[in-house]
């Protein structure tokens, strides 16, 4: 009898449907080794865990892997290092900074783009809202000019090609440079002058920014910008049009949430474990560490599938099931470092933009919900997802009652 071969994420049968083949992977290749990508491969939940959370799984591969593209980042950082800078831009995106400072921007931009086809009765939420809406809050946050809105979702979308070229393409590869050139020039000179007359908004918040006397270098700043840029909008941008696939594919749920707008944190975090918008985040052992059945060397790169782990029967009930109301996942902490589901990172690397992307969620979806309270699948189309670093809808055209 010929043994089942291991699955290829490169494949083309994995990228129109990776599920099938992270359970194939849980069940017979706990670790594997992948050699187009030079890269081992985790898919259960409790082999990610302990990737996110122990200090021998360093993210020292984000030197090659985010560092061409975005400089430096946060997330290369250890030590004191790391938990300074992290104290340097984390009050940015908690508390009073995010309520008062940001939620009106959150707020405005939403609105802005519902207002714009909120009286169509027809709508493409993806192109036409979920891919915008992050970005340009974003440049907003930043204090960025409108007019330079268009080209944050240029860079944005080379950077995201770039670290999702799993497959090396030259061209992306050359184009995601180009963007780390352009995105500097463009963000430095304004950098300089946000230090000499700071105002009241992100980018001067993180030029000011001070603890024990380390502030925060030019290129720091454009680095946590970029590194923003991408994971920010990215992540966001999936998360709107997996929750509304899923609600729309649920219609009993989504009238749940249309009548009980204090569901919406539920379904969103079951849309993270369900259909999280990341589906791969990478790690470097910095010595050898029994994983998975076998032994992963130091020094290797080892690809953690947030996709598969999300859906492991080994922790969750029924997990290929989309259901706002389970009992085994906690929305109340979905949000935080405790979070049970691994969408978000877990340890000192969990998401730092956590509670900013629940935010551009709540808001955007409350704000949809408002001006199509009937919405529906326009008729005979069928959700699909695209991506494999990423994925989400490659479409969402939803029909409604116009409203005024």
């Amino acid at each position: 009898m010929t043994a089942t071969p291991a699955p290829d994420i490169l494949s083309p049968e994995f990228a129109a449907d990776p599920y099938s083949s992270y359970r194939a992977m849980r069940d017979d290749f706990p670790l594997l080794w992948h050699e187009g990508m030079q890269s081992w491969i985790i898919s259960r939940y409790e082999d990610l865990e302990r990737a996110f959370k122990e200090p021998v799984f360093t993210t020292d591969n984000y030197d090659w892997q985010l560092e061409p593209v975005h400089g430096r980042t946060i997330l290369q950082m250890s030590g004191r290092e790391h938990s300074v800078r992290r104290a340097l831009v984390a009050p940015a995106f908690r508390g009073n900074s995010l309520q008062d400072t940001f939620m009106p921007v959150i707020e405005r931009n939403a609105r802005l783009l519902v207002d714009g086809f909120r009286s169509r009765g027809t709508v493409d939420l993806v192109p036409e809202f979920a891919r915008r809406f992050p970005v340009t809050v974003i440049a907003d946050m930043l204090g960025l000019a409108p007019a330079d809105h268009e080209k944050f979702e240029h860079w944005y979308t080379t950077v995201i090609a770039f670290l999702g070229n799993l497959s090396q393409d030259p061209e992306v590869a050359a184009a995601g440079l180009r963007t780390r050139d352009e995105f500097a020039a463009y963000l430095l000179p304004l950098i300089a002058q946000r230090r000499e007359n700071p105002g009241t908004d992100l980018l001067s918040t993180l030029c000011v920014a001070e603890i024990d006397g380390t502030r925060m270098s030019d290129e720091d700043i454009k680095a946590f910008c970029s590194l923003l840029l991408a994971a920010g909008g990215e992540t966001t941008d999936k998360a709107i049009a997996s929750l509304f696939k899923n609600l729309l594919e649920h219609p009993e749920q989504l009238a749940a949430v249309r009548e009980d707008r204090s569901l919406l944190p539920r379904a969103f975090a079951e849309t993270l474990r369900f259909s999280p918008p990341v589906h791969m985040i990478m790690r470097q052992p910095a010595e050898d560490v029994e994983l998975g059945g076998g032994v992963v060397p130091a020094g290797s790169t080892l690809t953690c599938l947030i996709g598969a782990a999300n859906r492991d029967e080994r922790r969750y009930a029924n997990p290929d099931a989309f259901d706002l109301f389970r009992e085994d996942l906690t929305a109340k902490t979905a949000f935080s470092a405790a979070a049970d589901h691994l969408s978000f990172a877990l340890g000192r690397h969990f998401c730092v933009g956590a509670l900013l992307a629940v935010a551009e969620v709540e808001v955007g979806a409350n704000q949809l919900l408002d001006a199509m309270p009937d919405l529906a699948l326009a008729e005979g189309f069928r959700p699909s997802e695209q991506g494999v670093f990423t994925r989400g809808p490659a479409a969402l055209p939803v029909t409604f009652t116009p409203v005024a």
